[in-house]
């Protein structure tokens, strides 16, 4: 194998294909698919099938993010036309559903919480049909023709506990990030305009601290109940850009009020409901490229937090240089992913004269707006996404390089290889399988071992080019010329910074699982995830004493929820005492000293093994970013989570490899 010779055309965009990392979570570039709304929905507000291959598409062109619009926080008070509510459980179902096809292809999912306030409860916009309902703004209004009412103290409590379930459920229906509406004249941005907001209290009036104040108490209560590892971004409108309007340094202002409580400030411009700016904030043909981008480049000189741009971007050297300037951190599309939503894979590959320019005619918005569908003036797969999702053609032949022969790897050389490509499998240990061959001796994975030989021995009879004790460096990437690579590489187990850490008498799980022999006695396991839980159970079976520490006040399921009820039969067969919201503040050689509730508590264990969660190996992946033309992070080494999120992930990575 020669040195590579293949033109590298994402070096031509290295800040647009840079990954950034939210609140801990990856987005492998910094092109985002920013909120569209999904208005092809019943009178209850349930979406389609339809909607799942539609924000799916995006993420198969190579989006980092795709943003769910329009999900209303408050179906009662909050909803205007044919918003989706997210306070409808029968919704999750379906919400379930359009993240993890998201997913599956590589992108985060974010969910766009929004409150109409004095807007709500008006008409859809259908012809002929009267505005109705009752409707509450932070101060008394008439809009519409109808009297908008104040909100109490009370009232305005109840939407900070609406947006923070609204997240809540979010999260537990698999969207990866929120996006907070606070801009084009919603609510949020209702109580932040100097203009709206006249209330004499402390939610409003002229302090922008007061104006501000809904906003960071959302915040903050989502932050309680999603945790400090869900990213939140706040849309908001840096100039309302007309005469009456709030401007550029009010924008300013708020955003410096809110940056220390979210993790990536998105600035649009205009005003919804203000009919001469609406072509601002959807800028249209008689718009140059990137119009409203000077705002969020304003606005990122007042602010450390990352800042997003939006409006009329599909250029990919327009958006390498917007980021590389220091402009803006992410470049955000909405009608250009609906155009082309192959935009970001075509940049990279370097076919930037095949990208489906947006014409700015608004198609798209007046379908929407009156048969509730985007349909695209110069795509005819737009809207009709579903149809197009089951035609597979056959693909470009490529040289597909994958590292690492986990759970994800071996899947995606087998579907690439069925696929028709030229596959080279590199796994840096002797063995196929993975981080999860450490469980061969639990007695109740048997069926995990049996999959695992399935797909090793399927491979050893495939014509994929295998190699092991093969570590995959950026060198050695360069020297296979391929087209493709694939990063599997999966994640280390974390390290806890605790005081006796490094102790002869202490073990990562991994190890424990491999040399279970090696456990004294009595074993005391830090961490009550599924990987601490189950080890438990293997090594009380084995007749060993087991205790487990865990800082929250529950079992982690990571989502397996009705694996947890057997597993708790199990623990308590077993006899494991699991202590909850117990911190371990210092490992000896007989334990764990902790302390929990104010009090001091000691565990005791001869043998120490911390099972904390996994260290997802990005950077080695990243390091094999620019190695070929095409490169896809997959599984663990993006974020640890389940078999079926390596495996989905892996197969419809493949499968779409070659389309382009």
């Amino acid at each position: 194998m020669g040195e590579c010779t293949k033109e590298l055309s994402v070096s031509k965009y290295p800040h647009l294909f840079q990954p950034i990392t939210l609140a801990g979570t990856y987005f492998k570039n910094r092109i985002f698919a920013s909120p569209t709304g999904y208005m092809d929905s019943n009178r209850f507000g349930e979406v389609p099938a339809e909607a799942i291959a539609y924000y799916e598409r995006k993420a198969k062109g190579g989006a980092a993010s795709v943003c769910i619009g329009d999900l209303t926080v408050d179906s009662k008070l909050g909803r205007i036309a044919k918003d989706v509510p997210i306070d409808d459980p029968f919704n999750f179902v379906m919400f379930n559903r359009i993240t993890n096809a998201v997913r599956m292809q590589g992108a985060n999912c974010s969910a766009e919480l929004c409150h109409a306030g004095l807007y709500a409860a008006r008409s859809s916009g259908i012809k002929g049909e009267a505005s109705r309902g009752l409707a509450y703004g932070p101060v008394e209004d008439v809009v519409d023709g109808r009297i908008i009412l104040p909100m109490t103290e009370e009232m305005i409590w109840d939407v900070v506990a609406k947006f923070a379930k609204a997240a809540e459920s979010a999260k537990n229906v698999g969207f990866t990030m929120v996006t907070l509406h606070a801009g084009h004249g919603w609510l949020l941005s209702q109580f932040m305009s100097p203009v709206v907001n006249t209330r004499k209290d402390k939610w409003g009036g002229p302090s922008v601290e007061n104006r501000s104040r809904l906003i960071i108490e959302i915040c903050k209560a989502i932050r309680k109940v999603c945790g400090p590892k869900f990213p939140i971004e706040i849309r908001i409108t840096g100039d309302e850009v007309y005469d009456g309007g709030y401007t550029i340094e009010d924008g300013i202002a708020f955003a410096k009020q809110i940056e220390d409580y979210c993790d990536l400030i998105h600035v649009s411009a205009g005003n919804h409901e203000v009919e001469e700016v609406f072509c601002v904030t959807t800028p249209n043909m008689f718009m140059p490229d990137g119009v409203n981008v000077k705002y969020a480049a304003e606005i990122k000189k007042h602010v450390k937090t990352p800042v997003a741009t939006v409006g009329s971007l599909d250029d990919p050297e327009l958006m390498e240089e917007i980021i590389a300037s220091g402009k803006a951190d992410v470049v955000e599309m909405a009608r250009g992913l609906i155009c082309d939503p192959d935009i970001p894979l075509k940049a990279r590959l370097g076919k930037e004269k095949e990208i489906r320019k947006c014409m700015r005619c608004l198609s798209c918005f007046s379908s929407i707006m009156s048969v509730g569908q985007f349909y695209c003036a110069i795509n005819p797969q737009a809207g009709r996404e579903l149809e197009a999702r089951y035609e597979i053609e056959p693909a470009h032949k490529k040289k597909v390089l994958i590292a690492g022969g986990g759970i994800a790897g071996m899947e995606a050389a087998l579907t690439c290889e069925k696929r028709g490509h030229e596959v080279i499998l590199c796994e840096k240990s002797e063995r196929l399988g993975g981080a999860l061959r450490c469980e061969e001796k639990v007695p109740f994975k048997w069926r995990l071992s049996e999959y695992l030989d399935g797909q090793e021995r399927a491979i050893k009879n495939s014509s994929i080019e295998l190699h092991l004790n093969t570590e995959v460096t950026p060198e050695y990437a360069k020297s296979v010329n391929a087209d493709v690579i694939i990063a599997a590489l999966g994640a280390r187990p974390v390290k806890p910074p605790i005081p006796g850490i490094d102790g002869e008498n202490v073990m990562c799980a991994e190890e424990a699982y491999v040399e279970p022999e090696k456990t004294k006695d009595s074993v005391v396991i830090l961490g009550a995830g599924l990987v601490g839980v189950e080890l438990g159970v293997f090594l009380a079976g084995m007749g060993k004493k087991v205790s487990i520490v865990e800082m929250s006040d529950h079992i982690n399921d990571g989502g397996q929820t009705h694996h947890l009820k057997g597993l708790k039969v199990e623990v308590k067969k077993r006899g494991i005492r699991i202590h909850f919201s117990t911190k371990a503040e210092e490992i000896t050689k007989d334990g764990i000293r902790c302390s929990s509730d104010g009090k001091e508590l000691f565990v005791e264990g001869e043998t120490v093994i911390y099972a904390v969660g996994q260290r997802p190996l990005r950077e080695e992946g990243t390091a094999l970013a620019y190695c070929a033309p095409e490169f896809y992070p997959i599984g663990d080494c993006i974020t640890p989570k389940t078999i079926m999120n390596a495996t989905s992930q892996a197969y419809y990575t493949a499968r779409n490899i070659g389309r382009v």
